[in-house]
């Protein structure tokens, strides 16, 4: 009989949500200066945003799970009575956490399924929760990985961020064009592909506006379906509460709001936001 484990890297931010699910975590880790701190067990989103806008010059990096912490994590699993384990990861486009994965998988003789949730913050928590229920319901493995293709086929992120310092610094935008996008006020609004990547969807002058176009996107996009939504935020709580109120008096309902987790932060900056969906299928 199968006994399935469920575990979700901490970037799907499942630390930050009440749930009763015996589910694994396994955390990235976030390097400020010379110390190295693990994410949400020593060091929470916001105090993580507090410290870097009383420091924005901070010198600040992250690594990811290595393969020895996730082999351990795997031995630990199948040592409580699990002979099949579920990882959903980060998009590998975004870590290299799903590399870690495959390799720890290779060195544990119980079958592991490494799943590339091709996104990250909520999308990838829905996946594990949706998951560790249908396993609690003795669903198979086969039947708990087509679910989680439809959760992956069926959701979009929109994400807007209020500098461009982080994605340069970070090697996620050049120079070049960080320096010309801040002169220019330029807040750039993205999504995370089909693929799994952060692409760039448009420029847009201010953060009003780019919070007023994401706001329109989701609308537009969600019009005659049946969605789970939730906006994340950064330091920008209040403000995310006020677009919250906006969104549910044009439809939208039981918006979750969670906070992005200080490791995928610490690519994106504080006053970043992002809007997102979960089709039911």
């Amino acid at each position: 009989m199968e006994k399935i484990g469920v575990a979700v890297c901490g970037n799907s931010g499942i630390d930050y949500l009440v749930h009763d699910k015996e589910i694994r975590k396994f955390r990235s880790l976030l390097n400020i200066g010379s110390k190295e701190f693990e994410d949400f067990v020593d060091i929470s989103s916001d105090d993580f945003y507090a410290l870097l806008e009383k420091n924005p010059d901070l010198d600040i990096s992250t690594a990811q799970t290595s393969t020895g912490k996730l082999l351990e994590m795997y031995e630990e699993m199948k040592a409580v009575g699990y002979n099949k384990l579920l990882i959903i990861t980060i998009s590998k486009m975004l870590s290299g956490t799903y590399q870690n994965a495959i390799l720890a998988a290779k060195m544990i003789d119980i079958d592991v399924i490494v799943y590339d949730s091709l996104s990250l913050t909520y999308v990838e928590s829905f996946m594990a929760m949706t998951a560790k229920n249908m396993a609690d319901q003795s669903k198979s493995m086969e039947e708990i990985v087509a679910q989680l293709d439809k959760i992956r086929d069926n959701n979009h992120v929109y994400i807007t961020v209020n500098t461009l310092k982080y994605l340069v610094k970070n090697g996620r935008l050049s120079g070049v064009a960080g320096a010309l996008g801040s002169l220019l006020k330029l807040r750039p609004l993205l999504h995370i592909s089909k693929d799994g990547k952060v692409v760039t969807l448009d420029k847009i002058r201010t953060t009003t506006k780019a919070r007023e176009e994401l706001k329109q996107r989701i609308l537009s996009e969600v019009k005659g379906k049946n969605v789970i939504s939730f906006i994340v935020y950064t330091n920008n709580m209040e403000e995310m509460l006020d677009l919250k109120d906006e969104l549910e008096t044009q439809g939208l309902t039981d918006i979750l709001l969670i906070p992005l987790t200080p490791v995928v932060g610490c690519h994106a900056g504080p006053g970043t936001m992002g809007v997102g969906y979960i089709e039911k299928v």
